[in-house]
C-alpha cells in the first residue's frame, strides 16, 4: 500500500474538485438533473462512488476519505457556534411552535429508528443492536451526522455503521428531492401553497443554481484590510483552530478516561461556543463575518457530501441491504406522516411552507429544506427560516447529544434506555405544545 503524504491529500482534494465542478456542469445542463433538483455534490459523489476503489476503479483515490469526512463534520460543527441561529425577529408563539414541531420529529426519529432496529430488524436479520440508528443519523443530519455517528462508532470497533449510516444519507437526500418536488405538486394542486400556484413557472436559476447578476449577493463583509490578513483568511483561521480544539478535548479525555470517547465535532462545537464568548467579551467577534462563516461551513458541507458517499463500501450496503431498505422505507414513511400530520395541526399560519421545510431537513439537510422552501415561497415571507433559526438555539444542544451519547449508550449496553428517553422527552414536549395550546382546534389552513 502507498504510504499517505500531503501529496495523497492533494490529490484526493483535487480529485473531488473536479468532481463537484462536473456537478455544477451536469445541474446546469441537464434538463432532468434541474427539474430533480439534484445538487452537484451529490453528483460528485456518486461519480466517486463509481468511478473510485469501490466501482471501476478508475480514480485513484487513497484509503482515507473516511477520516476526510470526519475531520470536515468537525469543521461543520466548528462554524455552528458562529453562523446559525443569528437572524430572525420574534413572532410570538411561532418560535415555541417551530420548535416543539421541530424538536419532537427530532427525537420521535431517532426513537423510531432505534426501535425498529431492537424489536423488528434485529429479529429477523443478523445485524447488530444499533442498526436502527442508521436512519435517523442519516436522515436528519445527512452525510454530516453520518459522519460523526459512523466515526464514533468506529472508534468502538463497529466499522460497518459510517458505511449504512452514509447510504442513509444518501437515500434520505434522494427521498428529499423526489418526495419533496411530489409534495410541491400535490399541495398546489390541492390549494395548500399560499404563494406558489404553477410548479411550471419556476425562475430559471432555481433550476440550474445560477445566479444572474441583478440578483447575485455579497458573500461577506470584509472586516480586515488584505495588507495585513485577508477577511477569508481570518474567519477560515478561527474555524480550524476551533477544530483543533475540539480535536486537542477528545484526545484529552480519551487520555483521561479511556473508556468514554468524545467525538471530535461535539467536542469542538463546545470549544466553539465558549471561545465565541470569549471572543465577544474581548470584542473580537466585530471582526468576524456569519455569512462568510456560513459560506465556510456550506463549502465544507460540500466536500463533506462528495468524500462521504465516494467512502461508501458497497460490500457492506448488500450485506445489509434487505433489513437496510427496510428500515430506510418505514422511516421515509413515518417522517412524511409525521411533517403533514403534525405540521398542520401545529403550525399557525403556512403549515404547507414551514412542513415542506421540515420535510427536506429531516430527509436530507437544512440546505435542501431551504430549497425546497424557495419553490414554494421564493421570497421568503412564510417567516419559517426566521422562526427557525431562533428555535435552533434549542434545538442543536439535544441534536448533538443525540449524536454524542448514543454511541456511548449502545457500547455500554443502555441502547434501550436511551432510545426511550428519547421518546418520553418527544412525548412531553407534545403535552407541552397542547398545554400551551398551540395545536389548532380545526385543520383549516389559516393565513397571516
Amino acid at each position: 500500500m502507498e504510504a499517505f503524504t500531503p501529496w495523497t491529500l492533494f490529490v484526493d482534494v483535487g480529485i473531488v474538485a473536479i468532481l463537484l465542478l462536473v456537478g455544477k456542469l451536469v445541474r446546469v445542463k441537464v434538463k432532468i438533473a434541474q427539474r430533480l433538483f439534484i445538487p452537484p455534490s451529490l453528483i460528485a459523489g456518486f461519480l466517486g462512488l463509481g468511478l473510485g476503489p469501490e466501482g471501476l476503479g478508475i480514480l485513484p483515490f487513497s484509503n482515507q476519505l473516511g477520516v476526510y469526512a470526519s475531520i470536515l463534520i468537525a469543521l461543520v460543527f466548528s462554524c455552528l457556534p458562529f453562523s446559525s441561529g443569528g437572524e430572525g425577529k420574534k413572532q410570538g408563539s411561532n418560535i415555541g411552535r417551530m420548535w416543539a414541531y421541530s424538536q419532537t420529529g427530532m427525537l420521535f426519529q431517532w426513537a423510531f429508528g432505534g426501535l425498529l432496529g431492537i424489536f423488528l430488524l434485529c429479529t429477523f436479520w443478523p445485524v447488530d443492536a444499533s442498526f436502527g440508528l442508521a436512519m435517523p443519523a442519516g436522515y436528519i443530519g445527512g452525510h454530516g451526522t453520518a459522519a460523526a455517528l459512523g466515526s464514533a462508532f468506529a472508534k468502538m470497533g463497529n466499522e460497518d455503521m459510517l458505511t449504512l449510516a452514509m447510504t442513509a444519507a444518501t437515500v434520505g437526500i434522494l427521498g428529499s428531492v423526489f418526495i419533496g418536488l411530489a409534495l410541491v405538486k400535490w399541495g398546489t394542486r390541492r390549494g395548500h401553497t399560499a404563494f406558489l400556484t404553477d410548479f411550471a413557472r419556476l425562475p430559471h436559476e432555481l433550476r440550474s443554481g445560477l445566479l444572474p447578476k441583478e440578483k447575485r449577493e455579497s458573500m461577506g463583509e470584509s472586516t480586515c484590510s488584505s495588507i495585513s490578513i485577508d477577511s477569508l483568511a481570518f474567519n477560515l483561521a478561527v474555524i480550524l483552530v476551533i477544530a483543533l480544539g475540539g480535536y486537542l478535548i477528545s484526545q484529552m479525555v480519551s487520555h483521561v478516561l479511556p473508556k468514554l470517547e468524545m467525538p471530535v465535532f461535539s467536542c469542538a462545537f463546545v470549544f466553539g461556543i465558549l471561545l465565541k464568548f470569549c471572543l465577544h467579551k474581548t470584542k473580537v467577534t466585530e471582526y468576524l463575518s456569519g455569512s462568510i462563516i456560513n459560506h465556510l461551513s456550506c463549502t465544507f458541507t460540500d466536500f463533506l457530501v462528495a468524500f462521504g458517499i465516494s467512502a461508501i463500501k458497497i460490500s457492506v450496503v448488500i450485506e445489509y441491504i434487505v433489513p437496510l431498505t427496510v428500515l430506510l422505507l418505514c422511516g421515509l414513511l413515518f417522517i412524511l406522516l409525521y411533517v403533514l400530520l403534525v405540521g398542520r395541526w401545529l403550525m399557525k399560519d403556512y403549515w404547507f411552507e414551514k412542513a415542506l421545510f421540515t420535510w427536506g431537513w429531516f430527509t436530507g439537510t437544512v440546505a435542501m429544506g431551504i430549497a425546497l422552501l424557495r419553490v414554494v415561497d421564493p421570497t421568503m415571507r412564510s417567516r419559517c427560516l426566521d422562526n427557525y433559526a431562533l428555535a435552533y438555539l434549542f434545538i442543536a444542544p439535544v441534536e448533538i447529544s443525540l449524536v454524542t451519547f448514543a454511541p456511548i449508550a449502545f457500547m455500554n449496553g443502555y441502547g434501550l434506555h436511551f432510545l426511550l428517553a428519547a421518546l418520553i422527552l418527544g412525548i412531553l414536549i407534545m403535552v407541552y405544545a397542547v398545554w400551551r395550546g398551540w395545536f389548532k382546534k380545526t385543520l383549516k389552513a389559516e393565513t397571516a
